[in-house]
């Protein structure tokens, strides 16, 4: 089981950025891809970017060309970047790993003030 554990949420102003990272433990962490969900409050959790083994990547339309997703394997670690924040990008965000039957962090609260 892939223990995983997100950092970098916070409090910012609409139009500041913020960097989520998300360490996971075990060494198989480069074989498997790695996403971030959000969810706001009475919403469903949503997918806003993956990315695979090989680097490729999906970003949810709603926040293409603002929010960037990375990872960095010999760190067991992946990364989101966000840009141009916007009030309706607060919410809770969840790292995910698909190892086996996929393991889901905690989550860290971003808020984004207008």
């Amino acid at each position: 089981q892939v223990q995983l554990v997100e950092s970098g949420g916070g409090l910012v102003e609409a139009g500041g950025s913020l960097r989520l990272s998300c360490a996971a433990s075990g060494s198989s962490f480069g074989i498997y891809t790695m996403a971030w969900y959000r969810q706001a409050p009475g919403k469903q959790r949503d997918l806003v970017a993956r990315i695979t083994v090989r680097g490729s990547t999906n970003i949810a339309d709603s926040v293409k060309g603002r929010f960037t997703i990375s990872r960095d394997n010999a760190k067991n670690t992946v990364y989101l970047q966000m840009n141009s924040l916007k009030p309706e990008d607060t919410a809770v965000y969840y790292c995910y790993s698909g190892a086996g039957l996929g393991s889901w962090g905690r989550g860290t609260q971003v808020t984004v003030s207008s």
